[in-house]
């Protein structure tokens, strides 16, 4: 086993214990490499991770054993330079989560074998409002990424409409996401609202092919515009995160134009250096422009302000309709 690593990254030493340990057994990649490949996306994934609380997915085994995800950052054994943001959970428990000020302590993260990153949509300035706007279209059963990126040009249409800048990449699997910010003026609630607008949008414009149902049983072969990732405490891999998967493939930012053009696999811990060090990187303006969320707010009450399910973990929300599978609802049994 080698020595452990000692690099100096951002102004901080930071040590890496058993760099030769394997991360990704199917293509033998190291924690080394997890480490190099995030010293190599650099700023881009610091836009991403940047004030941002964010939670570890970590293997201390590698992809394939044990994995969790951490919440709190430990209370032993952290440098001193480590910095976190309060969050609270639907539940209304609250924790000290990592809140990455520079490269530093996404390199730390990655020595404690975390592999995916999952910052929250908000900033340590203000962690009840959201600044950015996550679609994410999620192919079901039948249904794949072609098929998500076929929705996604439905979405670019709308933003379009909008005159809002919207920015793709891949999900590092099947899906796709477009994230857009907004402004740091609404709560998650009105957040979500906005994103279950959006989504009836672009199921009614392709019905054949899109859906908002939350129960799976109801969904069919077609996309799922999971409004439910702008819920409070739901989190999506960031851009240039790495995906615990036997490629080690990335959630990578692409061109609208690229998205038709490429695959999940096109993007993995090998490529996507190199094409960063080539000065590609589609969502280097991402920051420019924040969005005001009223037009969105506005479609939700025309559309009957009729909310929708929330996740089972979380409590029942003021206006939410029944929390149960059509399948075992008594009710409709009855009817």
């Amino acid at each position: 086993m080698a020595d452990d690593l000692h690099l100096e990254v951002a102004g901080r030493r930071v040590r890496v214990s058993s760099p030769d340990r394997v991360t990704f057994p199917e293509r033998g990649f190291t924690k080394r490499d997890v480490v190099e490949y995030y010293l190599a996306a650099g700023d881009a994934i610091l836009r991403s991770l940047r004030d941002r609380p964010t939670t570890l997915q970590r293997f201390p085994d590698g992809v394939g054993g044990e994995m969790f995800f951490q919440k709190r950052v430990p209370a032993r054994g952290v440098p001193p330079w480590v910095e976190t943001a309060k969050i609270t959970f639907p539940s209304g428990r609250s924790a000290d989560e990592l809140c990455p000020a520079d490269l530093a302590h996404v390199v730390w993260a990655a020595q404690m074998n975390t592999v995916v990153f999952h910052p929250w949509p908000v900033r340590r300035a203000d962690v009840e409002r959201p600044d950015e706007l996550r679609i994410d279209l999620d192919p079901q059963p039948g249904t794949d990424f072609a098929d998500a990126v076929k929705v996604a040009g439905t979405v670019r249409e709308i933003l379009d409409e909008l005159g809002w800048t919207g920015y793709p990449k891949t999900s590092g699997g099947r899906g796709v996401h477009i994230y857009v910010r907004i402004r740091p003026d609404w709560t998650f609630v009105d957040v979500r609202h906005a994103a279950i607008a959006f989504a009836r949008e672009v199921e009614r414009r392709r019905p054949d092919l899109v859906t908002t149902a939350w129960w799976k049983e109801e969904r069919g072969s077609k996309v799922f515009v999971d409004y439910n990732q702008m819920a409070r405490d739901r989190t999506i891999a960031c851009a240039y995160s790495l995906r615990a998967n036997a490629r080690a493939t990335v959630s990578t930012p692409v061109t609208w134009d690229e998205l038709s053009d490429v695959e999940p696999d096109d993007f993995d811990l090998r490529t996507v250096p190199a094409r960063l060090a080539a000065g590609v990187d589609p969502h280097a303006a991402i920051d420019e422009v924040a969005y005001d969320l009223t037009p969105l707010l506005e479609w939700y009450d025309r559309q009957g302000a009729a909310d929708l399910p929330y996740p089972p973990d979380y409590p029942k929300m003021p206006g939410e309709p029944k929390r149960v599978q059509p399948s075992k609802d008594r009710d409709l049994k009855n009817n």
